[in-house]
């Protein structure tokens, strides 16, 4: 399978020309990355809990409200209790929090669905930070926050769960840091994802960049990295120096059914 961006295969497929393949377009952001290995993820987090938890919608905003300026409704979508994908769409409550009606195990993206304002380049389709989190006021799960004090309308999460009974296939593209800094970037798998007592299949290193300055391409890499059998999580971390700053990722999964 060629990795050029120009392949008839990748425009082909998105013609629909390969029903036996889906494609999951995935970046993510992490504005505050420093030292120490974090996800890349607007929130800054990739729970991986081992059982399905319950989930709440919240805006800073109360204008992100079922008739406000804001969010009307967002989409989340992650694996339920049984590792299949789920999506769900949640009426908005400003700053009162939405339960998501299925517990989940993981989140991968949300997206505003609808908004009360038909956004423009000096406003957006929300106006707070939209988070999921655990029920009852509990942890950030995902965000869709704002970048520059505009509103960014999706998720940027730089991590993926293969769900069961889908295989997967990576091909990186871009990896970037902030001026000025260095950053070094990891890409972690943990197969057998559904097991929920010792022993755990680990947490393995699958591929690295380090000292990576302002923009590196990984289009050049000529086969995919996998195959990964699902459920299997795959998540990307990274570090920047001196000081913080921010790392992007940028990749492209292909998806048949095992």
């Amino acid at each position: 399978m060629s990795y050029s961006p120009n392949s008839d295969f990748w425009v082909n497929l998105a013609r629909g020309f390969y029903p036996e393949y889906t494609e999951n377009h995935k970046f993510g952001t992490n504005a505050a990355v420093g030292a120490t290995l974090v996800p890349l993820t607007g929130s800054g987090v990739y729970q991986t809990p081992t059982a399905a938890t319950a989930l709440e919608f919240i805006s800073t905003s109360a204008a992100d409200t079922a008739a406000g300026a804001g969010a009307r409704t967002v989409v989340v979508v992650g694996l339920d209790a049984n590792w299949a994908e789920v999506s769900q769409t949640i009426t908005m409550n400003g700053l009162v929090a939405v339960a998501i009606p299925t517990s989940l195990l993981r989140v991968y993206r949300m997206y505003v669905a609808t908004s009360g304002a038909y956004a423009t380049t000096g406003a957006g389709s929300h106006v707070g930070t939209i988070t999921v989190r655990v029920a009852g006021g509990g942890a950030t799960w995902s965000q869709i926050v704002l970048s520059s004090a505009y509103a960014l309308g999706q998720s940027t999460i730089g991590c993926y769960t293969v769900p069961t009974g889908k295989t997967a296939l990576i091909f990186p593209h871009y990896l970037s840091v902030d001026a000025g800094k260095t950053g070094s970037f990891i890409f972690f798998k943990r197969e057998n994802a559904d097991t929920v007592a010792a022993p755990y299949s680990p947490m393995r290193i699958i591929f690295s960049l380090v000292g990576v300055a302002g923009f590196a391409s990984l289009l050049d890499n000529a086969t995919p990295l996998g195959p990964f059998v699902g459920p299997c999580d795959l998540i990307t971390m990274g570090t920047v120096t001196p000081g913080t700053g921010a790392i992007s990722i940028d990749f492209e999964i292909i998806q048949y059914t095992t």
